[in-house]
């Protein structure tokens, strides 16, 4: 599916890799020395989307889908068997050398920082690489180290920093030339709860506040929530959705679940319009539909038998939604 022109464009983009098999044994091994077999393995097929100037896009799969791959065609690092892409009005993979200053690129598994060097010495080695003006190198740091609250440890060896502590430094880095556009592969993999959301909170002052583009692709769903306004998501090497999150909790979230503490004596109560999950002494759970059934009417109805002492609605959850649409495509 494709949107309005935008200053990402993929059209038709397919990319294969020739992978070599053989079966298990000695046997098979040595023949395989002077004769291999391969495979074609299609990583992406008839890719075709545009991202809009500004926009917060989750890029989400399974493993092997082509999450990896496609990144890979956007930033430059491999070139497409089939298709056209265009970011910025640059190819990416023939205009490298100028299209990099523009863009910023964080690995969860991957730095880009020197491990033995302090973290300002590498965003010093940075600043050459990129060739960036003294003055935007200085109100960045700033800006940076203010934002992601840094202050107290870009004098510290990178190999001293917790993970955390290197995500954020490794989100700087990466924009410390102002890119327009960002990157992100699985950024908050392996933090705690607290770094999780100093990362959410300065990826999302950083689209409002300067405007910068950002694809994110991850398979935390909580990240998707907090920040992507739109998702994007394949399989098997397909473009299976394109919309956005609340077009998705019309599709499979409308349905809740409510818990209902209460006293009295009393058999499993049938509530018309909803469905009974458990039933037990003091506690019965029902999912329901709330364009269907309000919350009112079954309070009333399990009233007219019990004692009612404590509710608990829960909208469905974003993963169960992603694994309905994965089942949805035989994913």
């Amino acid at each position: 599916m494709s949107r309005n022109n935008g200053m990402i464009r993929l059209e038709g983009i397919g990319k294969s890799f020739k992978v070599a098999t053989r079966t298990a044994g000695l046997k098979e091994a040595a023949k395989a020395l002077f004769a291999r077999k391969h495979t074609v393995v299609e990583a992406l097929k008839d890719i075709s989307f545009s991202i809009g100037e500004g926009e917060v896009v989750g890029y989400i799969g399974p493993n092997g889908a082509g999450k990896s791959t496609t990144i890979k065609v956007m930033s430059g690092i491999l070139v497409p068997d089939d298709g056209s892409c265009s970011i910025m009005g640059y190819t990416p993979w023939k205009d490298r050398a100028e299209y990099v200053k523009h863009i910023g690129v964080v690995f969860g598994q991957r730095s880009q920082l020197w491990w033995d060097v302090p973290v300002l010495d590498s965003f010093e080695l940075l600043r050459d690489i990129y060739k960036i003006p003294e003055a935007q190198y200085k109100a960045n740091i700033s800006m940076l180290t203010e934002m992601l609250a840094l202050e107290t440890i870009v004098q510290m060896p990178v190999r001293q920093l917790s993970l955390g502590q290197r995500m954020r430094c490794e989100i700087a880095a990466s924009l410390l030339h102002s890119p327009k556009l960002l990157f992100l592969d699985e950024p908050t993999i392996g933090l705690d709860a607290v770094s999780k959301l100093a990362v959410r909170s300065f990826i999302k002052k950083l689209n409002k506040e300067q405007g910068v583009t950002v694809i994110l692709t991850t398979h935390d769903m909580s990240d998707i929530e907090a920040l992507a306004s739109r998702i994007l998501m394949i399989g098997k090497g397909s473009l299976l959705y394109d919309g956005s999150l609340e077009e998705l909790k019309g599709r499979f979230g409308s349905g809740k679940t409510v818990t209902v503490d209460y006293r009295g004596e009393s058999g499993p109560i049938e509530i018309p319009g909803a469905a009974m999950l458990e039933w037990s002494a003091e506690r019965a759970v029902y999912s329901f539909d709330p364009e269907q059934l309000t919350l009112a009417e079954i309070v009333s109805r399990l009233s007219a038998f019990v004692e009612v002492v404590d509710i608990e609605v829960v909208a469905k959850d974003i993963d169960e939604m992603i694994v309905r649409l994965y089942e949805e495509h035989k994913i």
